[in-house]
């Protein structure tokens, strides 16, 4: 026999899985409804001016990389914008939110030449994991008709950075 105290532990267990799966469909809802905002903006991540340049001024030390950091931003902003939170700074993931604030907010200075992976790479290492959740974003919106039981790698990512996993 299950003492009171082990019937409100269940109830609670029970009761947050609801509120997950209620995020989970919240979330789900926010990508498709959001669709053609983000298509374009992974669009862009993925263009010449994009990636392909960043990348590129990372490796040949042009402090033109530093401009990565605005589609890193605008990243940012359209996750926030799909947030199944009502405040969803609280609740995004801080492994993610750590690397993020390392690799924005970055003025180009010439002494950064002297250290020059140190002050860049960062910004190049967020800009890597904003894109990651928006193309998990932008997949699982199209591939998803409702939240899954059976969680894919991918869509499983997405709800850790909005910490309902």
């Amino acid at each position: 026999m299950k003492s009171k105290t082990q019937k409100a532990e269940i109830k609670d267990i029970f009761d947050s899985c609801r509120e997950r799966r209620e995020k989970h469909g919240i979330l789900l809802k926010n990508i498709k409804n959001n669709m053609p905002k983000l298509e374009l903006l992974l669009k862009e991540a993925n263009d010449h001016w994009g990636c392909e340049d960043s990348i590129y001024r990372y490796y040949h030390g042009s402090f033109k990389v530093y401009y990565i950091q605005d589609l890193t931003e605008r990243i940012f902003k359209a996750l926030i914008d799909i947030s199944p939170h009502e405040d969803p700074n609280a609740h995004l993931n801080a492994d993610f939110m750590e690397i993020y604030k390392e690799g924005i907010g970055k003025i180009f200075d010439m002494s950064h030449n002297k250290e020059w992976s140190k002050n860049c790479r960062p910004m190049v290492e967020a800009f890597f994991h904003a894109k990651y959740f928006l193309e998990m974003a932008v997949k699982y919106g199209k591939e998803l008709q409702e939240p899954p039981q059976c969680l894919p790698s991918g869509w499983a990512g997405l709800l850790y950075f909005y910490r309902i996993r």
